[in-house]
């Protein structure tokens, strides 16, 4: 049975005691907490909140020490900003993940490329908030927009009369013909 300790600090987590005890943490974190995730937000980060859970879980193995796991579920609305309309856009972000945990950054590069979970480096004071904001910024979408925008887009001019108040700039086709006639004119010859 998963225990839920308050004593646990989610910016120094032993991971492998929070494994073997099979804890579990739970947070609703402002958004503020999270200064990357933050500067991509519109309005207040302060009032946009993150709720997250991490389960510790330890796996026995055959002949072996056994393997800590961590799995993390994140679900927070985000205002960004829409693309379309440049007004701000509610955006539900979910992450749900397992995370595998081995002794040292050698093993988990070489782990990491063939295995279907991550694989991060067992440490004493992990710092699952960084792991949290992480996930959270890899999941916003590249170009977040409304569905249908609240309000009609703002149109350029149409292009017919854009072109007509435009500057008319020389073609530089026409200038090179008018040094060629200049050059080629009645008194040069080569």
């Amino acid at each position: 049975m998963p225990k839920e300790s308050k004593e646990l600090n989610a910016v120094h987590l032993d991971i492998a005691a929070f494994a073997q005890g099979q804890q579990s943490l739970r947070g609703a974190t402002p958004a503020s907490a999270f200064p990357r995730l933050a500067g991509e937000l519109q309005g207040d980060p302060a009032t946009q909140t993150v709720d997250w859970q991490a389960q510790g879980q330890w796996q026995a193995q055959t002949g072996g020490a056994g393997q800590a796991w961590l799995h993390l579920d994140v679900q927070a609305t985000v205002a960004l900003t829409c693309q379309r309309c440049l007004q701000p856009v509610d955006v539900a972000l979910d992450v749900q993940r397992a995370f595998r945990f081995v002794k040292d950054e050698a093993t988990a590069e070489a782990q990491d490329e063939e295995s279907e979970e991550d694989v991060l480096v067992m440490s004493r004071a992990f710092d699952l908030q960084a792991l949290i904001e992480d996930e959270l910024l890899m999941d916003l979408p590249l170009v977040p927009r409304h569905e249908q925008c609240p309000q009609p887009l703002p149109l350029a001019e149409e292009p017919d009369a854009a072109a007509a108040h435009a500057p008319q700039r020389p073609n530089p086709f026409a200038v090179l013909a008018q040094l060629r006639q200049s050059q080629d004119g009645p008194g040069n010859k080569d």
